[in-house]
């Protein structure tokens, strides 16, 4: 499988993505599913520059991403699909074969509920992982690749203290 990793992490491209999970594993390229930065090129241009020149990030919206998913598992080179929040993955996962989701990163905000260090949750967010898992995907929390990945149902009983 070309496509290593589905990650959630509200910060998209950043260092943690791109060295911490990206050198691990061998990364050549990006998938960053997000409607809005597919639409803007400024953006495109920032997240550009956050991505070392052996490793390419494409932008897709969640319609176009479903529609090249097939390519992408298909690419020699192994990849990362990262959406910055829940609702876009649970987009996706809906459309198209989404095996495994790694919640990397879900920040406070208001209505959100602490779980774990780097995951805070709505009752929306909660259920939209539930029904990703209901589907056959496994769901799982962990920041960096040394630590142990933790199941959905040990997420939403955390209450932050891991």
């Amino acid at each position: 499988m070309a496509i290593e990793l589905f990650r959630i992490d509200d910060r998209l491209v950043h260092g943690q993505v791109v060295v911490g999970w990206g050198q691990p594993l061998d990364i050549g390229f990006i998938v960053l599913v997000d409607d809005d930065v597919a639409a803007s090129e400024w953006e495109q241009d920032l997240y550009r520059m956050g991505v070392p020149p052996d490793m390419t990030v494409t932008f897709e919206s969640v319609a176009s991403a479903a529609q090249q998913l097939a390519r992408y598992q298909a690419d020699r080179r192994r990849g990362i699909v990262l959406t910055a929040d829940i609702g876009t993955m649970a987009r996706l996962a809906a459309a198209g074969p989404v095996p495994a989701v790694n919640i990397g990163g879900v920040h406070h905000k208001s209505g959100r509920t602490q779980r774990l260090r780097y995951v805070f949750l709505t009752p929306e967010e909660e259920a939209a992982l539930r029904a990703m898992a209901a589907r056959g995907v496994t769901v799982t929390a962990q920041d960096v690749p040394a630590t142990r990945p933790m199941p959905l149902d040990e997420v939403l009983d955390a209450r932050g203290e891991h």
